[in-house]
């Protein structure tokens, strides 16, 4: 399965929020758009065959008689060890993922986890079963080997779903793209007018006034010396 689109749809998640935040106020408050009826069809097929096939598992694991394998100890404690994972997760975990994703027909995060959980589980489903050959029954070997085929064909399911979410997602990003270079460039608001504060308790200054300049006194006209001055 190539994953590169389904990443690089997660990379561009901040992109669906800022396209969001530019679009007006009717269509952020309007609700999500449906989804189609073929794609809850599709979802409640394949989880249905899911959990058909986790039943099954869960019988047959039910059933596995490891104490009887022919192989030591650790190889025992160790298969029962990932019995007991494998029904923990089954019982628990993957029908959590199961109702959430009903909840969200369409939800990629939530596929996601169901496929990376359905992963996990081949994995240690696939050791059991690859024990159950070597150590146990024919028969056995034979119950899990039906399961282990039905975990593989919900897994690629569930993969080929994710895939095509992720297509869909992509498309809707694009378009998202193109709306936001047509928007119009955000003008800066005109400055306002200049606030002039003025302190009524601020004290009146002091002004100081400037002495008039004293003028000087008229001078007696110069004699030559040797001479008297006529009297009036």
């Amino acid at each position: 399965m190539n994953l590169s689109p389904i990443c690089k749809t997660f990379s561009l998640l901040p992109l669906l929020v800022l396209a969001a935040s530019a679009q007006t106020p009717s269509a952020q408050n309007a609700a999500p758009p449906p989804v189609s009826y073929s794609s809850v069809s599709q979802l409640n097929l394949l989880l249905s065959q899911l959990e058909q096939a986790t039943q099954a598992v869960q019988g047959d694991l039910s059933k596995l008689r490891i104490e009887k394998w022919k192989t030591d100890s650790d190889t025992k404690r160790q298969a029962q060890t990932n019995v007991d994972s494998i029904q923990r997760n089954l019982q628990s975990a993957l029908p959590e993922i199961i109702a959430r994703l009903r909840n969200s027909p369409e939800d990629l995060t939530e596929t996601f986890k169901l496929y990376r959980n359905l992963d996990a589980l081949y994995d240690v489903f696939g050791s059991v079963a690859e024990s159950a050959g070597a150590f146990g029954s024919r028969d056995e070997f034979q119950w899990l080997g039906n399961d282990l085929n039905a975990l593989e064909r919900s897994r690629h399911s569930f993969a080929d779903r994710m895939e095509t979410l992720a297509g869909a997602k992509e498309v809707e990003l694009t378009r998202l793209r193109t709306q936001l270079r047509s928007l119009p460039a955000a003008t800066p608001a005109p400055p306002g007018p200049k606030k002039i504060i003025v302190d009524d308790d601020e004290p009146p200054k002091k002004t100081t006034k400037k002495k008039p300049a004293s003028k000087p006194s008229p001078t007696q006209p110069a004699t030559a010396p040797g001479t008297t001055q006529p009297p009036h």
